[in-house]
């Protein structure tokens, strides 16, 4: 039974909502799988939190008149403290752990001076409010200052010269701590002027923990997340059922601009060259990948590839130089662009396959149903027509790697947004 993980965290976003006494009814978990037999004998049964029949709690959670303590209104504290009471190094550890205000790795204690040393990097105020963040569209958002922002990054043992990369995230008000039960992670693409400035990695090992800015600003962009919306506690504010390690760095790096046979990632968004811009990418839970491209075959392979991602996900090419050269010597993709109208057009599946996915179900369903295009019409599909699954518009390509090999990959996940860093400097 999976209800009682539910049952705490449903307490808590009432508790955040004002409604502290919000009347609940549960029926056993999972639902996902089940017949509609079986779940209609979830509500013909027992509720699993109380033992008692599952409508008759329904009727009298709707029924029972209102009683004192139900009127009773009850504030909640969203205030965080902005020192804590002088100690050792090691019991300030412990507290911050306690606190959970931290990712249980290591981090630098954020002292006045540090903080101070880190808000000289930027020219906004430190009191300046720069976003509202939470863990669910169902939660309650928290407001953030630059100030707040600058503790999480000197935690995280990012340099000063960061801080405007890392106000830039926190400013796109997307947090890397959302708290979906499928275990989602984060992505962040830096491009520009500022890789360098930064000693940033984006050739060998630039997706792995070789380099100090890429691992900082990607570990302070989840911190500020997790302390800036009111927490991310397993089972409490966060529910992600396997976890995701994705989470700790939130896949940080920056982009090979020099070796792309492509105008660069931000500059596909609108950005000028010589703007330093960050992309954050949102719902990352899996990976394809592949060696290259093979010359007779190469086709069929990128094909099985874009199958085997789950058709709710978008796919986000991440390319070696090596591989993104050979997609412009055996695909002619000159431009960018042709290489994702090629995905858009060879990502397909019939129309009743696509149907069956279950988050296809739960979340594209619904949108076919209101008329949403081009949903609607998949809809209207027949069974074993073949669908184009991927809009152009939501694939995308990003050049990364130092050639030692032509690995490359599919991350699947959402592209969110695109923000200046220079307007935070």
């Amino acid at each position: 039974m999976q209800t009682d993980v539910f049952a705490p965290a449903l307490k808590n976003v009432a508790r955040t909502h004002g409604m502290p006494r919000l009347r609940y009814v549960y029926v056993p978990q999972p639902v996902m799988g089940k017949s509609p037999t079986e779940l209609r004998a979830y509500i013909d049964g027992n509720d699993p939190i109380t033992g008692r029949p599952v409508m008759e709690e329904v009727i009298d959670a709707l029924t029972r008149p209102l009683n004192d303590e139900d009127r009773k209104v009850v504030s909640y504290d969203r205030s965080t403290p902005r020192f804590v009471e002088p100690d050792t190094e090691e019991n300030l550890r412990e507290l911050f752990e306690k606190k959970k205000w931290t990712d249980f790795l290591p981090i630098v204690l954020p002292t006045e001076a540090r903080v101070e040393a880190m808000l000289a990097a930027t020219s906004h105020a430190p009191d300046e409010v720069i976003g509202r963040m939470r863990p669910t569209s169902t939660r309650e958002s928290w407001e953030y200052t630059v100030e707040k922002v600058a503790v999480n990054a000197v935690m995280a043992g990012a340099k000063p010269a960061y801080f405007p990369v890392i106000l830039a995230l926190a400013a796109s008000q997307v947090s890397a701590r959302g708290s979906t039960t499928s275990s989602t992670a984060n992505m962040v693409v830096v491009n520009g002027p500022i890789r360098k400035e930064i000693d940033m990695n984006w050739g060998i090992g630039a997706m792995g923990p070789f380099n100090r800015a890429n691992a900082t600003i990607g570990r302070a962009y989840g911190l500020l997340s997790m302390n800036c919306q009111g927490g991310s506690e397993p089972g409490n504010t966060y529910l992600g059922s396997q976890g995701n390690a994705y989470m700790y760095s939130s896949i940080t790096f920056a982009e090979n601009e020099e070796r792309s046979p492509w105008k660069p990632f931000h500059v596909q968004k609108g950005f000028a060259p010589e703007q330093s811009v960050v992309s954050i990418w949102g719902g990352v839970r899996a990976t394809a990948y592949c060696l290259g491209l093979r010359e007779t075959y190469w086709r069929t392979h990128v094909r099985n590839m874009l199958r085997g991602l789950h058709p709710y996900m978008m796919p986000t090419l991440v390319l070696d130089p090596i591989t993104a050269k050979q997609f412009v010597d055996r695909g002619g993709f000159d431009t960018v662009e042709a290489l994702i109208q090629w995905v858009h057009e060879n990502a397909t599946m019939p129309a009743e396959v696509y149907w069956d996915y279950q988050l296809v179900q739960n979340y594209v369903y619904p949108r076919a149903l209101n008329g949403q295009e081009p949903y609607a019409s998949w809809l209207a599909a027949a069974p074993d027509e073949m669908i184009r699954f991927y809009p152009k518009e939501r694939i995308n390509v990003v050049v990364v790697g130092g050639e030692t090999n032509g690995y490359w990959r599919m991350m699947a996940g959402n592209y969110a947004k695109s923000v200046s860093i220079d307007e935070w400097r």
